[in-house]
């Protein structure tokens, strides 16, 4: 989970996560706080302590990306899930995630808004969001729902295989862009989504749409 300025969240949002029922499947909660400036990092040391939380520290603001790659050097699991901190995205959905990758149906799962039910997303992120799948779609020849969801999850091995480079919010086409050019196996299934505001702490612009699609073509057609 990339953490930065979420104080008014991160309690929540773990506490929603340790109370997901996943039978005998265990989690791991890893947490990168990525240089945050308000009091996340004050909330967090309170919850260290016990042994499903990991609180890792960026000293300076790297973003979404470079958090999620420093995050994966720390976790131990067969699957692992990227979780935003931001209360956009229900925990409840967790089975319905990671389900298709435990039944051996799946190498990565999107969880799609638009397959599900998608609450106050703002006329502008709805078009970027159906662009985005559009544009995955055509140049990967694979139909996506909805490319720049939150909720992504791998099996850890195809993770980990990926040799991450993107340090911002273009994470997301980038693992879109390699698990479709490799051949893995990727399903959608539904998820609820709750947009916030600007106002709220809502932190991706237009411009990281721009940066989304450059990314989709950039990792489409280099060697």
């Amino acid at each position: 989970m990339p953490v930065h300025n979420e104080e008014s969240t991160i309690e929540e949002v773990i506490r929603q996560i340790r109370a997901v029922d996943l039978g005998d499947t265990a989690k791991e909660i890893v947490i990168v706080d990525d240089a945050s400036t308000d009091g996340t990092p004050q909330r967090l040391e309170a919850l260290e302590g016990k042994p499903d939380l990991r609180v890792l520290v960026h000293e300076s603001n790297r973003g979404k990306g470079a958090a999620i790659r420093t995050g994966l050097a720390s976790t131990t699991g067969d699957i692992v899930l990227i979780q935003d901190a931001d209360l956009e995205y229900d925990p409840e959905d967790y089975p319905r995630l990671i389900e298709p990758i435990v039944d051996g149906d799946a190498d990565v799962v999107y969880g799609s808004r638009f397959m599900g039910t998608a609450e106050n997303m703002a006329l502008p992120n709805l078009v970027a969001n159906k662009l985005l799948a559009w544009s995955a779609t055509l140049l990967f020849g694979k139909r996506i729902t909805d490319e720049a969801t939150c909720y992504k999850v791998f099996r850890s091995d195809v993770l980990s295989s990926f040799d991450l480079e993107c340090e911002r919010f273009e994470f997301c086409p980038e693992v879109t862009a390699k698990a479709l050019r490799r051949g893995y196996r990727l399903v959608e299934v539904p998820i609820s989504y709750r947009a916030r505001t600007v106002e709220a702490g809502k932190k991706i612009r237009a411009t990281d749409g721009l940066e989304a699609i450059w990314t989709l073509l950039r990792f489409r057609f280099r060697n």
